[in-house]
């Protein structure tokens, strides 16, 4: 399985402040996609698509990291549909799932053969939402 996460989405799926610091939101998601992508014995090949190169180099030994040439109106999901594209002329049956809550890019990549995973759901599923937040002791 091929994983390819639309970063923006990911990181937007929750109001937890990743405004105040985008740089600093891209490289948390990068290190908690790391720990996912080795996690539990079941390597999985991911690639993470931020919006533009960032100011700062994000490096992973663990995951590829790619962005749109540049800034500007749906850069991420056009690069996400080229790499889609790419994929599939180029690996006999690729098993390719593109995380993004963007229903117009959902709607391109599953139009090439690709599944679709929700941003929140997959930020549930490598980040747990902290449950126990505000709750009382006895609770």
């Amino acid at each position: 399985m091929r994983w390819i996460v639309d970063a923006m989405n990911v990181i937007g799926s929750r109001p937890d402040g990743w405004w105040k610091d985008r740089h600093g939101a891209m490289v948390d998601l990068v290190d908690r996609l790391e720990r996912w992508a080795s996690a539990e014995g079941d390597p999985k090949h991911v690639t993470v698509v931020l919006e533009r190169p960032p100011s700062k180099a994000i490096r992973s030994s663990v995951i590829e990291i790619a962005h749109a040439p540049k800034a500007a109106a749906n850069s991420a999901d056009d690069e996400i549909v080229r790499l889609v594209r790419q994929l599939v002329e180029n690996e006999a049956q690729p098993d390719i799932r593109v995380v993004t809550s963007d229903k117009t890019l959902a709607d391109r990549v599953h139009a090439m053969g690709a599944s679709v995973y929700r941003a929140e759901r997959f930020r549930n599923l490598i980040d747990p939402p902290d449950t126990t937040a505000g709750a009382i002791d006895g609770d």
